[in-house]
């Protein structure tokens, strides 16, 4: 298959999920993204257009986080953490068109686990 066309089929399935999913200020929206080298997270109030929460591996906090699952799991706490800082207790996940295994999971589970609702 090539590049393009699975590019494509990655931005539907972003898109299909982001029909179903919005985030409020009392609610935000969790996404986690990963790449090659970097794990992005942040909390998003989708009715203001705002970032609540950011966290990642760029950051200084972050340094030495990998994207794999002890990286993932890593910035699930941080990012819990920061949010709880903010006052947020529940938010909204969106895993951003990936399959609830792996990466996903262990930063959706390390998240639960440092006080974040979902």
């Amino acid at each position: 298959m090539k590049l393009a066309k699975k590019k494509k089929l990655a931005q539907n399935r972003r898109w299909r999920i982001r029909k179903k999913i919005n985030g409020t200020a009392e609610r935000p929206r969790l996404t986690v993204r990963f790449s090659n080298k970097h794990v992005y997270a942040q909390c998003i109030d989708d009715v203001a257009g705002t970032t609540l929460v950011y966290a990642s591996s760029l950051d200084k906090n972050g340094e030495g986080t990998k994207p794999n699952v002890a990286g993932a799991s890593e910035l699930g706490g941080k990012v819990a953490t920061l949010a709880k800082e903010k006052g947020i207790e529940t938010v909204v996940f969106d895993r951003a068109g990936r399959l609830y295994h792996g990466c996903v999971k262990a930063f959706a589970e390390s998240a639960r686990e440092n006080g974040l609702k979902f």
